[in-house]
This record gives structure tokens, C-alpha cells and sequence, in this order.
């Protein structure tokens, strides 16, 4: 029973700290395209658009900064990453820049967005 707790629990902080990221980039003048954004590759937290750049965002809240961004691998990246590209075929524009975005959360700062947080392997 304390598992389903504790599961339920960080279900909700991950709601709303998904809704948090969702504000906080809408504040900063994001188009908000997709949330869990799911396929056979994978999961998104947030595929948005500014421009003509399309970026998925990975959303991380943890006790500190430092943890949140350590808490992405290679694996969830490449991951996100084929997730992207498949999402890519579904498009009707052709976005001039391809983004990974991070937006780190604690339970006492403001959201820390990184731009462009890694690049692609190919």
C-alpha cells in the first residue's frame, strides 16, 4: 500500500510540475503543441514551438538543480531524441531548427529553463 502511495504521490508532483514548465514557457512565448507526446519510441514531456524552431522539452524536478539535471541519462536522451523524429513525419511545416530542451524544478526555485540542452549523436 505505501508503494501505491508514494507512486500516486510523485504522479502528482510530476502533474504539476509539468504544469508549471507548460506556464513558464507559454510566459516566455511557446506555443504548447503536444503533452506526453507518446510513440513506440518513447515519451516527451512537451514538444513546443517558437518560430520556426520545434523543441522538446524534458521537464525534471527534484530536491536541487544539480539533481534534476544529473537525472537525465544518455539512454532517456536518445530515447526523446528517435521520439522526436518520428513525430517529425507528422509535421505540416518544416521547422528550420530541431531543439532539446531541459526545464529543471525544485520545490523552492523558479524554473531553470536550459536551451538547447544537448545536440544530437549523428
Amino acid at each position: 500500500m505505501a508503494n501505491k502511495l508514494i507512486f500516486k504521490n510523485n504522479y502528482k508532483r510530476g502533474l504539476i510540475a509539468e504544469a508549471v514548465a507548460k506556464f513558464w514557457l507559454q510566459l516566455k512565448g511557446y506555443c504548447i503543441l503536444e503533452r506526453r507526446y507518446r510513440n513506440h519510441h518513447g515519451e516527451i514531456d512537451l514538444i513546443v514551438r517558437k518560430g520556426q524552431r520545434l523543441i522538446a522539452v524534458e521537464i525534471k524536478l527534484r530536491q536541487t538543480l544539480r539533481l534534476a539535471a544529473e537525472s537525465i541519462s544518455l539512454q532517456q536522451r536518445l530515447r526523446i531524441e528517435r521520439t522526436l523524429m518520428a513525430y517529425l513525419s507528422r509535421l505540416s511545416w518544416q521547422p528550420t531548427e530541431i531543439r532539446f530542451d531541459v526545464i529543471l524544478l525544485t520545490p523552492s526555485t523558479l524554473p531553470k529553463h536550459l536551451k538547447n540542452a544537448w545536440q544530437t549523436r549523428n
